[in-house]
């Protein structure tokens, strides 16, 4: 018999609309943009997420410290990894992500990546763009990545 891990969700009502987080307990499983919120459970890992999203909101934290569980294939786990990379407040295409994993041909395939990210802003999918400069792809909507990059963007400048 296989023990499920019990799932804890806490739901946040950020700037940019309400946040689902499911967590076990000792990960963040994801972040979902969901229309309301809902039945919560939270336990210490969903409270701290929330804490974290609430300092990336007000501008006071540029990267997360969250362990993370991302369930996916080898090169879905590679694209992830690559969107930590990306510095706060920078945008790197969508080739250039791929060429930093190492396939600079599977820019579609890190599209594809990219739209199946169930921690998003922590793994900020949002800071991958066109190669010619324009929005492209959200699965929160590009209204959404428009204000986390805007977001991201007026706070760097505020430190420069």
């Amino acid at each position: 018999m296989v023990v499920l891990p019990k799932i804890y969700q806490g739901y946040f009502c950020s700037p940019i609309g309400w946040l689902r987080v499911s967590c076990d307990d000792v990960r963040l499983l994801s972040v979902e943009f969901v229309e309301k919120d809902g039945e919560s459970n939270p336990n210490e890992m969903v409270e701290e997420v929330i804490f974290q999203l609430q300092e990336y909101f007000d501008g006071k934290r540029k990267s997360f410290d969250i362990p993370c569980f991302h369930k996916g294939t080898d090169f879905q786990k590679k694209a992830w990894d690559a969107l930590l990379k990306i510095p706060y407040g920078k945008t790197v295409s969508y080739q250039e992500q791929a060429q930093k994993i190492g396939n600079p041909k599977a820019t579609r395939a890190i599209g594809s990546a990219n739209n199946k990210n169930k921690i998003p802003i922590i793994y900020p999918c949002h800071r991958v763009i066109a190669k010619n400069g324009k929005l492209a792809g959200y699965a929160g909507g590009l209204d959404k990545k428009t204000w986390l990059l805007e977001h991201e963007m007026k706070i760097r400048q505020k430190m420069s």
